[in-house]
């Protein structure tokens, strides 16, 4: 950062006028001088050098974070609702023994994409030697099961004939594999539900065929849930010829509000209408508290980083009292001095921005294989299936948020620069020539 007092930067100072526009050539390049490092200026150019660092990490890891919470939600969200339906209409005067006209009807609704009868049971199965683990049965039609693509499409052996003919059962994969089972494989499952006999009530203990192992990528339901034939699970838990629920899925899962009244329309009996919202409510509350509070933590890096713009411009403006002086006695306005120093600051926060939003996206594009080399590198699993739910880590950008991230990181390094600008500009060339 060399003096501007040369002559030939005084004689484009003094042909620069008072009333010169905003951004003129001279004032550029006062400030780019200012940006270069020299050595006698070396320590004003790390803080500036750290600053810039702190504002591309910052906007970076904001937006990572953001994207990776964002592409979490999304993922559990398809997940959940691939799987699970939209609406859950349970009896209320009496059981669902006319599930058959209820579905048709449900299925005519105009919104309604499917609508699934369902018998669902907790069981204990148990495989190869022994080995059990608490299962949740959901029994649904074989015409059915083909709709649910989550299921129906992410078969990794076996097929769905042996379910399609009412003889086996789909067991997820990760249940499959703690018991010791694979397709064709006989598992038993034993229901609390038994058998009414003198003696008490007697668990009903029954094998089926494995037909097929399924993969959702959620391990909370592929570690329990098991498919069974609508009818063949109606006879193992004593529920001939009625089901608990009927599931619908609509077209629209945030329109739940605006079909409820059609469903309550044309079940033309007393139900209790649940939606995915209200059975998920803490799970979903709890991702967004998380994800607002990570927002608000991480800003805190991009603020630090804007502080030290304040702390290296005040610095830089101390050091260049005497250049400030003569620049004020050759003509220069105060206007112009502010501008110069406002440029010197604003220029680290954008090149800082910039730099962070192409950080980030490079790595929001890449996560899974990052994410993939350092659990190489550590010999560990840094985004275990088992507490984080998904078998890959998700990340999906927002236009919106990043571009709040980029407008919020930019009008704080902008800010950091108003304070050492005006004190620049305020300056006494008087003062500041007497003590240099």
């Amino acid at each position: 950062m060399a003096s501007v007092a040369t002559n030939g930067e005084a004689e484009k100072a003094g042909q620069q006028s008072p009333s010169a526009g905003p951004f003129s050539a001279f004032e550029r390049m006062v400030a780019w001088r200012y940006l270069r490092s020299r050595r006698r200026e070396a320590f004003i150019s790390v803080i500036a050098g750290f600053s810039f660092i702190g504002i591309m990490l910052g906007v970076a890891t904001l937006i990572i974070v953001m994207a990776v919470m964002n592409g979490f939600r999304t993922e559990l969200i398809s997940r959940i609702l691939g799987i699970n339906g939209h609406m859950i209409v349970q009896p209320i005067d009496g059981p669902l023994t006319d599930y058959a006209d209820l579905t048709q009807k449900f299925a005519a609704v105009p919104g309604v994409k499917m609508a699934l009868p369902l018998v669902e049971g907790q069981t204990l199965a148990s495989g190869r030697g022994g080995a059990g683990s608490g299962a949740l049965v959901r029994g649904v039609r074989p015409e059915d099961i083909e709709k649910l693509t989550e299921v129906a499409g992410n078969v990794k052996s076996g097929d769905l004939v042996g379910f399609a003919s009412g003889e086996g059962v789909l067991v997820g994969s990760r249940l499959a594999a703690q018991l010791g089972l694979g397709a064709g494989d006989q598992i038993t499952l034993i229901s609390p539900e038994g058998d009414v006999t003198p003696m008490g009530v007697n668990p009903r203990v029954k094998s089926y065929t494995i037909s097929g192992i399924f993969e959702i990528g959620m391990s909370e339901y592929d570690a329990t849930i098991i498919y069974m034939p609508l009818e063949e699970s109606q006879l193992y838990f004593n529920a001939d010829g009625i089901v608990q629920s009927i599931e619908l899925f609509i077209d629209n899962p945030d329109n739940v509000d605006g079909i409820r009244p059609l469903v309550e329309a044309a079940a033309g009996r007393q139900i209790f209408i649940t939606d995915w919202r209200q059975r998920n409510q803490t799970f979903f509350s709890a991702l967004q508290v998380e994800r607002n509070v990570m927002f608000m933590i991480l800003t805190l890096i991009v603020l630090v980083a804007a502080l030290n713009i304040i702390s290296g411009l005040i610095m830089l403006v101390k050091d260049k009292g005497s250049d400030i002086a003569i620049l004020r006695t050759m003509g220069a306005g105060s206007g112009a001095i502010m501008r110069i120093f406002f440029m010197t600051g604003a220029a680290i926060g954008i090149v800082g921005t910039v730099a962070g939003v192409l950080l980030g996206v490079v790595v929001c594009l890449n996560i899974e294989s990052i994410r993939q080399f350092f659990s190489w590198l550590s010999g560990t699993i840094l985004f275990d299936p088992e507490l984080y739910f998904l078998s890959q880590l998700p990340a999906e950008m927002s236009f919106r948020e990043t571009l709040s991230v980029v407008i919020m990181a930019l009008a704080l390094s902008f800010m950091a620069t108003i304070f050492p600008a005006w004190r620049a500009s305020k300056l006494d060339p008087v003062q500041a020539l007497r003590y240099e």
